[in-house]
Order: structure tokens, then sequence, then C-alpha cells
């Protein structure tokens, strides 16, 4: 298995294996209920994973899927990006479990969900796809009761999300910012104390995030094609590359908890050239530190 390395050294692309291929463009994925649930973004649906690649939908939606969670009780939050709606899935129905529209005038990204059933919601925050000029935008809150709240300052394009293992931070990667930023998360949800958590490298623009047992985030960089595992500070311990292929969001899991599920595309989210290529893959490969 490779060994974790302070070095930062390549952790090699011949370790990685291929779980599934063929789809619009994965994002959001989870590792959740002994399976990894990913949503294709294009493709208008929330998928299952299995570990041997056994994929079956959860939902198809009318709309762009992309963070997924779940609260305390069990039932499944998935973000409709264009409707800025989250829905809750009891996995017979979705409805609306929270209304964005009034705080979000574009599309609501990626999620993550405290252990007290807060979902922190990223956005653009402007028309990204049609080329609009940056316009910063917070990070929203919707708190179990499904009402909306505005959690942080404006940042700049806030993106993926991950929660600390002892629940008391909030990690934030800012994409254009090409930085994590860390928030003190207290028990009712509010956050305070931003700080730059790390720095990245020149051309790591951070898209989705996933964090492991010893803290340690690894980042996707869909500019720099790879994953970046770092910790706080900024000091990068690994790097898993993609060459000629998009790093776009990762999980970690598995039936032991070493895998590092790493969704690549060969596109860099653009709805009709997704959705005509259909290479978005979902790869993974071993690593030494595991899940929270």
């Amino acid at each position: 298995m490779p060994r974790n390395r302070g070095s930062g050294q390549t952790l090699g692309m011949a370790e990685l294996t291929t779980l599934l291929d063929g789809r619009a463009f994965l994002e959001g994925p989870r590792w959740h209920d002994g399976a990894l649930f990913v949503s294709d973004m294009h493709g208008h649906e929330v998928l299952r994973v299995e570990g041997d690649g056994a994929c079956s939908v959860v939902l198809a939606l009318d709309d762009a899927p992309s963070g997924l969670g779940w609260l305390p009780d069990g039932r499944m939050l998935i973000v409709a990006m264009h409707a800025r709606h989250v829905l809750r899935f009891d996995g017979s129905a979705a409805l609306v479990h929270a209304d964005c529209t009034d705080f979000a005038p574009h599309e609501i990204n990626d999620m993550v969900v405290d252990q007290h059933g807060h979902a922190f919601v990223s956005q653009f925050g402007y028309d990204h796809h049609a080329g609009e000029k940056l316009r910063r935008a917070p990070v929203l809150r919707i708190d179990p009761d499904g009402s909306v709240h505005q959690a942080t300052d404006a940042l700049r394009m806030a993106n993926g999300m991950v929660v600390t293992a002892d629940g008391r931070t909030l990690v934030v990667a800012e994409s254009v910012g090409r930085r994590l930023l860390g928030f003190d998360l207290a028990e009712d949800g509010e956050l305070s104390n931003e700080r730059v958590w790390a720095e990245l490298p020149e051309g790591d623009y951070p898209d989705g995030i996933c964090i492991d047992a010893e803290d340690a985030v690894w980042i996707s960089g869909p500019a720099s094609d790879r994953f970046v595992r770092v910790r706080e500070g900024g000091e990068v311990l690994d790097v898993v590359e993609v060459p000629g292929r998009h790093a776009i969001a990762c999980a970690i899991g598995g039936a032991d908890g070493h895998t590092l599920f790493c969704c690549t595309s060969s596109t860099l989210g653009e709805p009709d050239a997704s959705r005509a290529a259909r290479a978005a893959r979902v790869e993974t490969i071993q690593v030494d530190v595991p899940a929270p």
C-alpha cells in the first residue's frame, strides 16, 4: 500500500483502478452505508455505486444534482443546483427541504452536513458558465427545520467542504482564492473565526474535497489534473496525478476505509460537452490514512 510522504511524492497513476465509467459529469461523492453515493450532475441522476462497481440510480431529477449529505435520522439531502433547492429524500419521495433562492442569485453547489443536521451549502455567486466576472458569495447554512441563513462573509467561489473529526471545524475550499479556509463550528451551526487553513500550490484551484482520520484534506484540482493531500498550514503530503483528465471531486471510504474515490472527467463541467462525451469516471487508489 502506498505510504503517505511529507515530501509530497506522487503515489502513481498505475495504481488507479476504474470503478465506474461512461457517466456525464460526477460530483459530490460520499461514502455512506457501505457504498459510494455520487451525483451525475449533467446526467441528472444520483447514483449508488457498490464496491464491485455495480451502479444503481437512487433518484432521477429534472435538475442538476450536486452536493449530498444525510440528516441524523438517515434521510438524504440533495442539492438541486438550478432550482436552488435542497431536497430531502426518504427513499420514496423527494421534497423541498430548503429554498435558497433568497440567498443565492445563481446555482448552489456542494454541501456538507454536520452531526447535528446543519447543512452547509456553497454557491457560485455569478453565472460561471456564461463567463461572467467573479462575484463573491457566502456559504449558506440550512438548519434541521429547513430555514436558510448566511453562514459566512462573501467568499471567492466557495466549493467543497468538510467537517473535522471532532465536529468543531468547517473547512471550505475557496476555488478562486486557491486556498482552504477554516471556521470554528458551534453546536448550533454558527461559524466564527474565519482563517486560512491552507494556501495551496500554484495551479491547484480546489473543487471537491474530503478529509481523512488525521484531519488532512484531499483536494481535487481540475486545472492541475491531480488530487493533493495537505495538512493544516499547507504542507503537501501526497499527490495523485491524473494526466489528460481533470480532477473534479473525491471521497474516502471503502470496506476498510482506505479507498480514495477520485471523480475524473475529460471535460470541465460544460453541460452539453459532458453529456456528449460521457467520459466521467470514478477511479480508485488505496491510501494509508483511512476515512475518519
